[in-house]
């Protein structure tokens, strides 16, 4: 994976692990998720602190030649690789590598290893320990994402609500873990396991 330089700290590291920003044609900056959209590029650590004094010490704003730094850019940008990432489990979904509801969660967690869980935030309690439970003892730790509310799971996957849902391993899974990882300098990826509450 190429290594890019993160302008708040000066050091290199992969870009998985920072986040692109480029300068739209009205002169704003504007976030590229996906390292796709065309221009000079900069970037930053996949880091609320460090976009933080990107923007606060004008580093952002000189990278990309004086370009208008949106107040609202920390939100836009948690809020846009929060939408991957659920857009992430659609693809997932359509391809087979999502199972999703309880009773499917289970076998599929007996039948072989998955890549994350995913537990609806609102979800109960008593259910999400089942299946923590569950997960433990067949495989030991398990990446969590437990950010995101069912209505939202549910719509990215085409239900009306989905509380509980496993991410088999492959292309789909190793995508949305390079997300997760960013959106973790942002949020808190499993509230309920960070307050003890989780597996």
């Amino acid at each position: 994976m190429r290594e890019r330089r993160c302008i708040s700290t000066g050091t290199s590291g992969p870009e998985s692990d920072l986040i692109r920003f480029v300068s739209d044609p009205d002169g704003n900056v504007v976030v590229d998720v996906a390292a796709k959209l065309p221009g000079r590029g900069a970037w930053v650590s996949a880091e609320r602190k460090m976009l933080e004094l990107a923007i606060s010490k004008g580093k952002l704003a000189r990278a990309l030649k004086g370009s208008i730094v949106p107040a609202d850019l920390i939100e836009t940008v948690e809020a846009m690789l929060a939408k991957r990432a659920l857009s992430l489990l659609g693809l997932a979904r359509k391809g087979g590598a999502l199972s999703t509801g309880m009773d499917a969660v289970r076998i599929a967690l007996k039948a072989e290893r998955p890549a994350w869980r995913i537990e609806a935030a609102d979800g109960a309690d008593d259910g999400r320990g089942k299946l923590d439970r569950l997960a433990k003892a067949a495989w030991g730790d398990i990446s969590v994402a437990g950010c995101f509310s069912a209505a939202d799971i549910g719509q990215a996957v085409g239900r009306d609500s989905v509380v509980h849902a496993v991410l088999a391993k492959g292309s789909q899974a190793r995508a949305f873990g390079d997300v997760m990882h960013r959106l973790s300098g942002f949020r808190i990826i499993d509230p309920k396991a960070t307050a003890g509450e989780g597996g």
